[in-house]
């Protein structure tokens, strides 16, 4: 965390708004590695709202990526679900390589998997 904070305080000088917010979404990483998923969810929903705005694609994308790992972790498959189709179109708007890609589609057909298991079980 003082790696992230530092690197978060470092960002700030600089000025550039893009880069203070890839800080930020790397801050909240951790955050969501310590197990403080509600503080992780709610700095990668800001994060994502601003990159949105900004057309921020390429971290817009990888804040949903996240966000997503954190509901999936909170139990709420709803929520992880739209925010990996959304990291999918995200990144393939922006251009993603073939394995952030994959890595978004596989967290879909997981999530999927699992609420049709739900679904289908008596």
């Amino acid at each position: 965390m003082e790696v992230a904070n530092e690197a978060l305080r470092q960002a700030r000088f600089t000025g550039d708004r893009e880069q203070l917010a890839a800080a930020r979404l790397r801050r909240a990483q951790v955050l969501q590695f310590q197990g403080k998923l509600p503080e992780a969810a709610s700095e990668m929903t800001a994060i994502a709202e601003e990159a949105a705005t900004h057309e921020w694609t390429r971290i817009e994308a990888f804040a949903r990526q996240h966000r997503g790992k954190v509901h999936f972790d909170q139990g709420d498959l709803v929520a992880a679900l739209a925010d990996f189709k959304a990291a999918v179109f995200l990144r393939e708007k922006h251009g993603a390589s073939a394995d952030q890609l994959e890595s978004s589609l596989t967290a879909v057909l997981i999530v999927e998997s699992i609420l049709d298991e739900r679904h289908a079980a008596p």
